[in-house]
């Protein structure tokens, strides 16, 4: 009789190991959270580093931008493996490389090591984020299965995606201000907080039932008849968007020091917190919006918050610049949505997360590629003058861009909510 005792109890060990599915879903949060904020954390530390390292601004949006490459590998090729591989085989990778990125950004004290920090940092944030999102979901499904039509999970994505982004610049400016080594300081407070998450993240359930019969691999990028057109325009949406977002995250500092004569870090750490936080913000208290008018605000908003920074900068004004940094990342975030919404709208049922993934490259490359453009017009016109052009550029290129994507509803506005309707 007592041999069987161990027998029966063992399997049930495990699971006492375990985090509830609430507890993981809250878990899993925190953990986007802060390796999101891993991400923008150097923004107010880039001339720290140009000081170290002897570069200039081109590098910077350089650095800045391997993390872009990085991100867009990761969601091409690895984000869709959480559908064969499980939620949280795909969330434990993810920070670890964001752990070994802190790790190679400390120790690695050169342009090359920057260079590759940044790339894997942009691995594990594309891993988190084609992951996370749907971990959350399931999570939530499977603690609350009687509230299948919450928006619970989706407003607390959207607060630890960009509420993570808006988090990172003003931690990291705080170091910088105020305490010792801040290249290494901050790094060192994201590596603790990562490695805290990957703890926490261990004990959260798995979502994904590995012992089902693997299904057929569904196609990667499919989308509806006539809808390229739509896709191109949400696409488009995502990379203008992203766009500002990736120049004041990269470029901020430099702007900030050189036109507006501000040398805390900490308000440059305020200005990115403030554009990612209004986009979060814009999202949640408006994104429930029909898409027209979602778009048709965002289209409003984004170019005026561009025209107020150009106007910033020709009569530096620090409120007025911080105001216009709110003003377009509350227009982006809206766009943004948007862009999603409309890229989901227009993919097969069975290639939604493909074609997503494809629309998170086009928005990431946004983000990067400008900003490296942008560094270099500075090298043949003032700053003022680049900002009025790159303000130009993005609110043309938004406002076609909304208009081709509200205009292309076109294969069937009945049809498209009835077809997805079906698979939820």
């Amino acid at each position: 009789m007592p041999a069987p005792a161990p027998a029966e109890l063992s399997p049930r060990a495990p699971a006492r190991r375990r985090a509830s599915h609430t507890s993981g879903f809250w878990f899993v949060a925190v953990a986007f959270a802060v390796l999101m904020a891993f991400g923008t954390a150097p923004t107010p530390l880039w001339p720290l580093y140009e000081a170290r390292d002897h570069f200039g601004a081109t590098t910077v949006t350089v650095a800045y931008a391997s993390m872009v490459v990085g991100a867009a590998a990761a969601f091409l090729g690895l984000g869709h493996l959480s559908d064969r591989l499980g939620r949280r085989r795909i969330i434990v990778p993810a920070l670890a490389v964001g752990i070994v990125a802190s790790v190679v950004l400390i120790v690695w004290r050169d342009l090359p090591g920057l260079i590759a920090g940044r790339i894997l940092n942009g691995v594990g944030l594309g891993l988190m984020a084609s992951t996370a999102t749907t971990y959350l979901h399931d999570l939530y499904h499977e603690a609350r299965p009687e509230r299948t039509g919450s928006v619970l999970p989706g407003i607390v994505a959207t607060a630890a995606n960009l509420g993570g982004l808006a988090s990172g610049p003003l931690v990291a400016g705080a170091a910088a201000e105020w305490l010792p080594m801040p290249l290494i300081t901050a790094q060192a407070i994201f590596t603790l907080a990562m490695a805290v998450c990957l703890t926490l993240v261990l004990r959260t359930p798995e979502t994904v039932d590995l012992e089902l019969p693997a299904a057929r691999t569904p196609s990667r990028f499919v989308l509806r008849p006539g809808g390229r057109r739509a896709f191109g325009a949400a696409g488009a949406l995502g990379a203008f968007a992203f766009a500002i977002l990736g120049l004041i995250s990269s470029l901020g500092a430099s702007v900030l020091h050189g036109t507006l004569h501000t040398d805390s870090h900490l308000v440059v750490g305020l200005a990115a917190f403030l554009m990612f936080g209004s986009a979060a913000s814009a999202q949640l208290v408006l994104g429930r919006l029909p898409l027209p008018r979602l778009l048709t605000v965002g289209a409003v908003a984004f170019p005026v918050g561009l025209v107020l920074c150009a106007v910033a900068l020709y009569h530096p004004a620090l409120l007025l610049y911080l105001v216009a940094v709110s003003l377009s990342g509350a227009g982006s975030g809206l766009l943004f949505k948007g862009g999603v919404e409309r890229a989901g709208s227009v993919a097969e049922p069975t290639s939604r997360a493909g074609v997503l993934a494809v629309f998170f490259v086009v928005a990431y490359l946004g983000m990067g590629l400008p900003s490296v453009l942008f560094s270099i017009a500075l090298r043949h016109f003032a700053v003022q003058t680049a900002m009025i052009g790159f303000a130009a550029v993005l609110s043309c290129g938004a406002v076609v861009s909304v208009a081709v994507a509200l205009r292309d509803r076109a294969p069937g506005p009945g049809e498209l909510p009835a077809q997805s309707a079906r698979p939820s």
